[in-house]
């Protein structure tokens, strides 16, 4: 007998298994230390993190609105809505589309005493009566480019107006969908136009730096929005003035069926998908979210074309009222940011341009004055270069505008210096030229 078998056997520490003596049976021991070690692996937390798209889909589900999440495979999009049920404490159901049958969305008959007289109810799926039960909840209908078109025809009604045949869904449940594209999905279909136009699409991509912490360990945590309560009136205001606003100078776009297939598939503006456009650019205003996370939501409602073109509409209306400018130079407040700011000073001239008088010339000029004290000066080469050519014969040249011609004049030698260099490169480059 060797020393070591004569020392006793080490005792196991808390929450641990005894090692199996050789030669004995230990799976079931070892089954029990490969579940610890899938907890440990399993086990994660979460941060605050900005996540534009996260947050994008956060503020359309506390909208109440249905979401299509689109995303390649395995990019993640069954990991963040169980996260977010999570966060949101909400009871998550999981119904895969393309393994149901159109019955299971619309209702099964159920044959009672008398059908002539109380009918032929269509009984509800399990799923569905669960729900109810719980009064809240996150129904996920994943696969949804695998379900064929009479399942999809199925869903129309549990999308828009969730009722799963006689059962009427709680104002508690939100709805939130996943599919791939056409091209990676299993025997995929494209979306029928009719369910497609019920749902803001978002479109799922991974970020480097999120997947890299989230398999540490530490994932982006999903918040809901913090709605500002004094901004509630203000925020409807805005988004009813904005979107009727805009279809009122574009009302083609109030209604416009993309012509081909895949398209359709996709966000394209409607009345209904209008009104979605406005309700979240209601709660995006009252929650102040980002001008990106804003664009995801109204381009995943109304389509790419439409939704940019709103979001130019609303820069436009932040746009300071030339005539108000004009009004009073000396307290102008002019845009930050460059593009707006010579919009504001382009609108000033052309108010000039629409009615031209001394005064009002002489007012614009007053304007370019305090944008050049308060901006960069290279804004105004093309507004000072237009509302000189306002000018009249017997209209003299206000005091300060000297400032601004120098400007101007700095800024054409720079631009004709570019031009110069540009070109010298140019000729460099000619075949045959000399090195």
């Amino acid at each position: 007998m060797t020393t070591s078998t004569l020392l006793p056997a080490p005792v196991p520490a808390a929450g641990t298994h005894a090692p199996t003596p050789a030669g004995a049976s230990g799976t079931g021991t070892d089954l029990a230390l490969a579940d610890d070690l899938l907890t440990l692996l399993r086990t994660t937390t979460t941060e605050p993190r900005p996540d534009e798209q996260l947050e994008a889909l956060t503020l359309a589900v506390a909208a109440d609105l249905p979401v299509l999440l689109w995303g390649e495979p395995g990019i993640g999009k069954t990991a963040a809505l169980t996260q977010l049920a999570a966060s949101l404490d909400l009871p998550l159901t999981t119904v895969i589309a393309s393994v149901h049958e159109p019955s299971d969305f619309s209702g099964l008959p159920i044959v009672g005493d008398d059908p002539a007289v109380q009918g032929v109810p269509m009984a509800p799926p399990l799923w569905a009566v669960e729900l109810v039960r719980a009064g809240r909840g996150l129904l996920f209908l994943d696969e949804l480019s695998t379900a064929t078109p009479a399942v999809q025809a199925a869903l129309l009604r549990v999308v828009l107006e969730r009722r799963v045949g006689a059962l009427q869904l709680p104002a508690g449940v939100r709805i939130v969908a996943a599919a791939n594209p056409r091209a990676s999905a299993a025997d995929g279909w494209e979306l029928s136009p009719p369910l497609a136009n019920r749902f803001v699409h978002l479109y799922w991509v991974h970020d480097q730096e999120v997947v890299v912490r989230g398999l540490g360990g530490v994932w982006p945590r999903a918040e809901l929005p913090r709605l500002v309560p004094e901004r509630l009136p203000e925020a409807v205001v805005f988004a009813r003035r904005a979107v009727c606003g805009f279809l009122e100078v574009r009302p083609t776009l109030i209604h416009r069926l993309p012509s081909t297939e895949a398209r359709r598939g996709g966000a394209w503006p409607s009345p209904r998908s209008w009104e979605a456009a406005l309700t979240l650019l209601a709660f995006g205003t009252a929650a102040s979210v980002s001008r990106e996370v804003l664009a995801l939501l109204v381009r995943g409602a109304v389509g790419d074309g439409p939704g940019l073109e709103l979001l130019a509409h609303l820069d436009r209306m932040d746009l300071p009222d030339p005539e108000s400018l004009l009004a009073d130079p000396a307290a102008a407040e002019l845009p930050v940011r460059g593009d707006l700011r010579q919009a504001a000073l382009e609108a000033v001239v052309a108010a000039v341009g629409a009615r031209p008088e001394r005064e009002r010339w002489e007012a614009g000029w007053a304007v370019l004055v305090r944008a050049l004290e308060t901006g960069p000066p290279d804004l105004l080469v093309a507004p000072a270069t237009a509302l000189a050519a306002l000018r009249r014969d017997d209209w003299e040249v206000p005091q300060g505008v000297e400032r601004l011609t120098q400007v101007v004049g700095l800024a054409r030698r720079a631009d004709r210096s570019v031009g110069r260099a540009a070109a010298a490169a140019d000729a460099g480059r000619a075949p045959g030229a000399c090195r």
